[in-house]
């Protein structure tokens, strides 16, 4: 498995539960806030995933260039 993987899949998960509570915790149940929410939480998933990529290869928990130095040994 490459060492970005599970970093994606938990960013996929943040941005469905971010996304499912605010459409949970809202007012309006609608198509349109539903969409809204849908897209924001895409955004806020995206975003997540750069900040603890960023994260992560700062404190060397990712390499730098997606390639695993000790994966070919």
């Amino acid at each position: 498995m490459k060492p970005r993987v599970p970093l994606q899949y938990c960013s996929i998960a943040f941005a469905v539960m971010w996304g499912g509570w605010m459409f949970w915790s809202s007012d309006s149940h609608s198509i349109a806030s539903l969409v809204i929410w849908a897209v924001s939480g895409a955004i806020a998933g995206y975003l997540w995933h750069l900040g603890m990529r960023w994260w992560f290869q700062r404190i060397k928990l990712l390499p730098r260039d997606g390639v695993d130095s000790g994966a070919s040994r």
